[in-house]
């Protein structure tokens, strides 16, 4: 049963440290992600979840990007790569 809670747990924390995030994400790039951030990104809500996270990834990674590059890896380099993941999941409900 104690398996069970930690499974609970954990699936809690990671929708927890998604949404944490997101609240971040949502002040540039919209409530519902419809808006080009700072009127220069891609609108995210158009992504696939795959492009998000390869996104993400890449931002991360400073391999991805374009006049933002430098805002987004400051943004994603505390990320994991299960905190993508459960972002990505959350935009493409």
């Amino acid at each position: 049963m104690s398996k069970i809670w930690t499974v609970l747990a954990g699936i809690s924390l990671i929708g927890t440290v998604a949404s944490a995030n997101m609240a971040l994400c949502k002040g540039c790039h919209g409530q519902n992600f419809e808006k080009k951030a700072m009127g220069k990104s891609k609108v995210v809500k158009n992504m696939s979840k795959a492009d998000i996270i390869k996104a993400l990834k890449g931002y991360k990674a400073g391999s991805y990007g374009g006049a933002m590059k430098k805002t987004m890896e400051a943004q994603v380099k505390k990320l994991s790569n299960k905190d993508i993941k459960a972002i990505a999941t959350k935009i493409k409900k």
